[in-house]
């Protein structure tokens, strides 16, 4: 089991200050093989990474948390890149018996009415679960950039996750801009959610996940009808707080 220091940490992120992400990836898997997984959620982001990671690893681990109300479009793209890289994807599910409650109390569009309510069910199907697949490995890679949201604005490419015992959460694409993202996947016709090309730049769950308009921040179809600052699902949290440092 390896941890890193704090101290170790900041020499990490001055070490890998300009550092492009496939030299972060490459580092990752060298650090802790089997013990380090991408989480995808199949967007943009994850698509250029899964790209990146199977180009420096024989047998890469990527989790899908799979909520149940996913887009039709978003299975399509994982079979796509499970064609495409020939990789079995781990899938972890929300347990039974937590959904079947919350769908008897407040039936199934409950997270429209409150935010209390929009991160239970959030917590039911994505958070849980997270900590399930979290739990087998000693770092973590994510799709995370600091140009997506007001809540990631000072992500940096290397830290450590305390919710989730204080392994590595490492996040190459810290600095990448929207058209790092899509210069990369034409450059390397990296297959796509074909939602990106109707207006979703960002895609969640399908009631959760709209198509935005001209000029709207980049997660503004996600969970549309709440303010910026709350437009996390607990995933990315730290100390019990969304991070925003």
């Amino acid at each position: 089991m390896q941890r890193f220091t704090s101290a170790e940490v900041e020499e990490l992120t001055r070490r890998f200050m300009q550092s492009d992400a496939k030299e972060i990836i490459g580092w990752a898997v060298d650090t802790f093989g089997e013990r380090v997984s991408l989480a995808s959620s199949f967007g943009a982001e994850d698509m250029v990474l899964i790209d990146m990671i199977a180009g420096v690893s024989r047998s890469p681990r990527i989790f899908v948390l799979d909520t149940g109300r996913l887009h039709q479009e978003t299975y399509d793209i994982i079979s796509s890149a499970r064609s495409r890289y020939g990789i079995e994807f781990e899938f972890y599910f929300p347990k039974s018996e937590p959904i079947e409650q919350l769908l008897r109390a407040k039936g199934p569009n409950s997270f429209y009415d409150s935010v209390e309510n929009r991160k239970e069910c959030c917590f039911t199907r994505k958070v849980e679960p997270l900590s399930r697949a979290l739990s087998t490995v000693d770092a973590w890679i994510t799709g995370l950039r600091r140009e997506q949201s007001v809540t990631r604005a000072e992500l940096r490419k290397i830290e450590i996750d305390e919710i989730h015992g204080g392994i590595a959460k490492i996040n190459p694409l810290a600095d990448w801009s929207e058209d790092d993202i899509w210069s990369y996947i034409r450059a390397n016709d990296v297959p796509y959610n074909s939602l990106h090309d109707k207006g979703f730049p960002s895609i969640g769950c399908a009631p959760c996940t709209r198509a935005i308009l001209p000029g709207e921040d980049l997660r503004a179809g996600r969970w549309w009808w709440e303010s910026p600052e709350h437009k996390e699902c607990g995933l990315h949290i730290k100390g019990g707080k969304v991070v925003r440092r």
